[in-house]
């Protein structure tokens, strides 16, 4: 279902997953960091599948540039071998006031 914001640009809401053969290479952190520079809100986490999880929410632009600097940057010495952007949707509101890690 899609929802239509009220306000003056549409709101993007998108679930990540990466899978990643890495660890220990700080992605949750330069994930939170690059969230805050591009302006999404939303949580980051690792998933007991070795994977990388969250949400992702802003004004589309926002949001798809957040979603290439996932499939395609990541932290310095991380390899990502897949994304997968699921439950991609418009949205009327935030959920969040801003980016975090979740453990």
């Amino acid at each position: 279902m899609l929802l239509k914001n009220q306000g003056q640009c549409d709101l993007t809401y998108t679930v990540p997953e990466l899978v990643k053969t890495s660890r220990g290479v700080c992605f949750r952190m330069y994930t939170e960091d690059e969230a805050r520079k591009i302006g999404v809100v939303g949580w980051v986490k690792n998933t007991s599948k070795g994977t990388v999880t969250g949400q992702v929410q802003g004004p589309e632009e926002k949001v798809n540039s957040m979603m290439s600097w996932l499939s395609k940057v990541g932290s310095p010495s991380s390899r990502i071998d897949r994304t997968n952007f699921s439950n991609e949707k418009t949205i009327s509101q935030l959920d969040y006031s801003n980016f975090s890690i979740r453990y």
